[in-house]
């Protein structure tokens, strides 16, 4: 991986490029979405529709206004299986991604926080802010509720600093380890005081906050907050920092510095907007690497909401899926820790890959989904003929071409024995051949791969 990577934009707008872009910006895609993305250029379609400012969704219930903790374990349901719909129902908006994506950068853990409220109205915060300025969304989280609770920033006061939010705000939120001092992080504390939470909001205490001079990062006035977060953004650290989180998490695990300095760059010049190096990105040819594509291992979430989007279930058991999210190492509102998950390899192990296989398995059965694999299988023009069939398929299950060796272990399945000429979905075995094609094509490494 170390070749000279290019941010220049993409000349060939085609079908693979399309199905690479869609499986790095979307949970999942059918037929239908590659074509809408062709049937205009790629400068449409990224910039008016992956980064579309999308109108609010409506909320999971009234709930999310109710300060009520009654059955809150059913409600943190009712949110997850909210954000899946979302995530399924999303249309052509890179939103989703970007909201998890922050979810996993602002990380607080529902069972801190304790209302699944807070955690709405948090993952509320990052969808208005999932494509804006990284400047104000660190300004706003830094007064969210959830986040306030989270990293005991609620019992930061002047006559006894809490430094568990500020240390994090240089370390993991906006600078990264080895960018600021001790004395950075006492000082920050100190101008951090003042903010509590009632219920679902948070206010401002005068008679808690540190009104005394500080010097933080050379800088020396009554600093509050936003003063802080003004401070620290003008080291160019910041937006090296945020460039390289997302590179790592739609490009590759392991940054390229040229890249991450060229997009950091972007986003100096642009004030800390998301979109201008959003958009260089997604349309980039660095994006369309040969090493980059299906470099990456599908995240428990990308693998579950993926298969279910590709196998156009429209009433999903999102019961179902919020288990196995959880056993294969992705809760949603409960991220391991402070740092978020780690990603990458860490996705797959000899419990999580298994229990993968058990999902994908049992939705394509239709033990767990309302899967009808033979009226499935009939929505593709070439469902009649074996070979198109299975070329027709991997165009949307995989992200790069099959090798002649997968393809004919995957034309075996489907014949079971009969000749290429006799496949038909109307045969008497068409069901039991379909089901087992598809469970072992899910089954295939690359299948985890995106």
């Amino acid at each position: 991986m170390g070749n000279i990577r290019s941010l220049e934009k993409v000349t060939a707008w085609d079908r693979s490029t399309a199905i690479h872009l869609l499986s790095r910006t979307l949970f999942g895609f059918t037929n239908e979405d590659v074509n809408f993305a062709l049937s205009m250029s790629i400068d449409d379609y990224v910039d008016n529709y992956l980064l579309s400012d999308l109108h609010e969704p409506q909320s999971p219930g009234f709930w999310v206004n109710d300060t009520d903790s009654y059955n809150n374990s059913v409600r943190s349901r009712e949110l997850t299986y909210w954000w899946y719909n979302l995530m399924l129902t999303q249309g052509h908006s890179f939103r989703e991604k970007m909201v998890l994506f922050w979810h996993n950068h602002f990380v607080s853990e529902l069972s801190v926080v304790k209302l699944p409220q807070r955690m709405y109205h948090q993952n509320r915060l990052f969808r208005q802010n999932a494509f804006g300025n990284f400047k104000e969304l660190t300004k706003q989280i830094t007064v969210d509720p959830a986040m306030l609770i989270y990293l005991d920033n609620t019992k930061n006061r002047k006559e006894d600093p809490n430094e568990n939010y500020a240390r994090e705000l240089m370390e993991l939120f906006t600078l990264g380890i080895g960018n600021y001092t001790e004395n950075d992080i006492v000082e920050a504390a100190r101008a951090l005081t003042g903010w509590q939470v009632e219920g679902l909001q948070s206010y401002f205490n005068p008679d808690r906050f540190d009104d005394s001079q500080k010097t933080f990062m050379n800088e020396t006035g009554n600093f509050n907050h936003e003063d802080i977060i003004e401070i620290i953004f003008k080291k160019p650290e910041v937006a090296s920092y945020i460039c390289r989180k997302l590179y790592k998490e739609f490009v590759y695990f392991e940054p390229d510095e040229n890249v991450v300095d060229q997009l950091a760059s972007i986003f100096r010049d642009n004030n800390y907007e998301l979109k201008p190096v959003l958009s260089t990105l997604l349309k980039s040819t660095l994006l369309q690497s040969e090493e980059i594509i299906g470099a990456k291992i599908k995240s428990p979430i990308e693998f579950i909401i993926s298969l279910t989007k590709q196998l156009k279930l429209t009433s999903p058991n999102y019961e179902y899926m919020r288990d196995i999210a959880n056993d294969i190492g992705q809760t949603l509102f409960s991220p391991p820790n402070v740092a978020g998950w780690e990603g990458d390899k860490t996705w797959i192990n000899t419990n999580t890959l298994p229990a993968r296989h058990i999902f994908s398995d049992r939705i394509i059965n239709g033990d767990r989904s309302p899967l009808k694999i033979l009226e499935y299988a009939r929505n593709y023009e070439s469902s009649e003929d074996a070979e198109k069939f299975i070329d027709e398929i991997a165009d949307i299950f995989f992200v790069y071409k099959l090798s002649d060796g997968r393809k004919e272990y995957l034309m075996e399945l489907l014949l079971d024995g009969a000749a290429v000429y006799d496949w038909s979905t109307y045969n008497e075995n068409a069901e039991a051949r379909l089901i087992s094609f598809f469970k072992s094509l899910c089954r295939l490494s690359e299948y985890q791969l995106t």
